[in-house]
């Protein structure tokens, strides 16, 4: 007769808890059992085989030929089914690789340790050591030799048909949603993939891979508010890292032509499914290039970890296609503007009172302290925000920013007021933002000077004026592009992923109480 295994669905109801609180109340008597033979927690096991290495091997052979080779194997993992028959019992066995099954028997295991086999629950982390066969259902499995109980789970796992429905707890119980979720295990294995391969991709490239601070004196690089703390040796205040893009350009004046760094910043900022205060950016920097070279580097670099992390380029994400196999569009402010919130005339997107009479009408405050001393360029940029990027699904480059909203980048030789710079938007959200640096240093102090100024003026998001860097920049930085790439967003897009949550292991929430 089979013995039941199933776990009650994880909810917060009343009997719910009741229950799960036998459960435990019942697994840890288990555990007390096991202390007192001295058998609780052993560490002398060594699996010598994973599961997916087992499946790759046997599972296109028969039923004789698996017989035949005679493997002797010791494998380990957490027991997620398990079904009793009398003499005979059958459990799944869940690693970091896959899944395999084990088949246990008295005969082979001998009356105590199939006894013992039959108290143990799932969650349980398991050791089997034993042959590897097929059923005649054709199913790969491992014929235990011997069986041993390595770890006991004091806590019931979450039904296994419902798994973890409730979607807070799966970012806040993180271990328990890469328990029982394989989409989920995918996706992180995924964003392991992309990250290694723009690693790879930069290496190949002639970069060098560097480590800046954390803690900065003078939060820059970005516009954003940062996080404060206050270093007690040094008896001084700190700030959390918004960015590090001016101690990679320190670099590059100091002779580093090629630098990049796959770094945690960290913003004081609002929670959303496309922000979390600390996030993952990989930042780079190449001596005389410019931002035309960066948009051609930065969408090979994209190709390339969508092939790593995919297997393609040919995408889709919340059940749109999403081409990144295709040239990117590359288009103005105003051209976008005009290509997806269509309307607007060219006179009314140059003239700074309808540009405000339009974004008041849509809900901006222009009044507030970033609008209220913007001028056109600024303007056009609010109503891009508010009426074509979200349109922005196939991967597009926004180019030439206004330098009111570009203090780093260089302005343009061409065109007055504009900046060689750029932001990559795909699936209607920014995913990578780069220039032609600045490297006048006196050009660089004005506009560090005019952020000081917005700053005073309410903007909590302006910069700061860094002293230090404009130092650096006196000893003569080289022509330079660099650019910054969400990594957080990017895997969102190659792994179909709704929210930043979905890819970031441990997202940061309210407190549980």
């Amino acid at each position: 007769m089979t013995e039941s295994t199933s776990i009650p669905p994880a909810t917060h109801s009343a009997p719910a808890a009741a229950d799960e609180n036998r459960l435990i109340a019942e697994r840890r008597s288990k555990l007390s059992k096991l202390r007192n033979e001295g058998l609780a927690y052993p560490n002398d096991f060594r699996p010598d085989s994973a599961s997916a290495q087992l499946h790759e091997a046997y599972d296109a052979l028969d039923q004789e030929a698996v017989a035949a080779a005679g493997r002797h194997v010791k494998v380990a993992g957490r027991m997620m089914l398990k079904r009793v028959m009398g003499k005979a019992s059958f459990a799944t066995v869940q690693d970091g690789a896959g899944r395999i099954q084990i088949y246990l028997d008295r005969a082979s295991l001998g009356e105590d340790r199939y006894a013992d086999f039959k108290t143990w629950d799932i969650g349980d982390i398991i050791a089997i050591e034993g042959n590897v066969f097929k059923t005649n259902k054709g199913e790969l499995s491992v014929h235990a030799q011997s069986a041993r109980l390595l770890a006991k789970s004091l806590r019931p796992l979450p039904d296994k048909f419902h798994g973890v429905a409730d979607q807070e707890l799966r970012y806040r119980q993180r271990y328990v949603d890469l328990i029982m979720t394989e989409e989920t295990r995918h996706t992180f294995k995924a964003r392991s993939k992309t990250v290694g391969s723009i690693r790879q991709f930069m290496l190949d490239n002639g970069f060098l891979e560097v480590e800046t601070p954390m803690l900065h004196p003078i939060p820059g690089g970005a516009s954003a508010k940062p996080f404060e703390t206050h270093h007690n040796a040094l008896d001084m205040d700190m700030f959390l890292r918004i960015a590090p893009e001016l101690y990679l350009k320190r670099l590059v004046v100091g002779g580093f032509d090629r630098v990049f760094e796959i770094n945690r910043n960290f913003r004081n900022e609002g929670v959303s499914p496309r922000h979390n205060p600390e996030f993952t950016m990989m930042e780079f920097y190449a001596a005389y290039t410019d931002y035309r070279w960066l948009m051609d580097f930065t969408e090979s670099l994209i190709r390339a970890a969508a092939q790593a992390a995919c297997g393609s380029t040919a995408l889709n994400y919340q059940g749109r296609p999403l081409d990144l196999g295709r040239p990117f569009d590359r288009l103005t402010i105003v051209q976008a503007i005009q290509k997806y919130a269509s309307g607007y005339t060219t006179e009314q997107l140059h003239d700074e009172a309808f540009l405000r009479t339009e974004l008041k009408r849509l809900g901006a405050d222009v009044n507030g302290p970033v609008l209220a001393r913007a001028g056109i360029g600024a303007l056009q940029l609010a109503l891009f925000e508010e009426t074509a990027e979200s349109k922005l699904w196939q991967p597009t480059f926004i180019i030439d920013y206004p330098i009111e909203v570009s203090p780093l980048a260089r302005a343009s030789d061409t065109q007055a007021g504009i900046t060689e710079r750029f932001e990559l938007f795909a699936t209607g959200r920014e995913i990578a933002n780069g220039f032609s640096e600045l490297n006048d240093p006196e050009d660089q102090a004005a506009r560090f000077q005019a952020q000081v100024q917005a700053k005073d003026a309410g903007d909590e998001e302006a910069m700061y004026y860094d002293a230090d860097y404009i130092r650096a920049l006196e000893y003569g930085m080289p022509p330079t592009g660099g650019c910054g790439i969400g990594i957080d967003r990017l895997v969102m897009m190659l792994t179909d992923s709704p929210s930043i949550r979905d890819v970031i292991l441990f997202p940061h929430l309210r407190r549980e109480d």
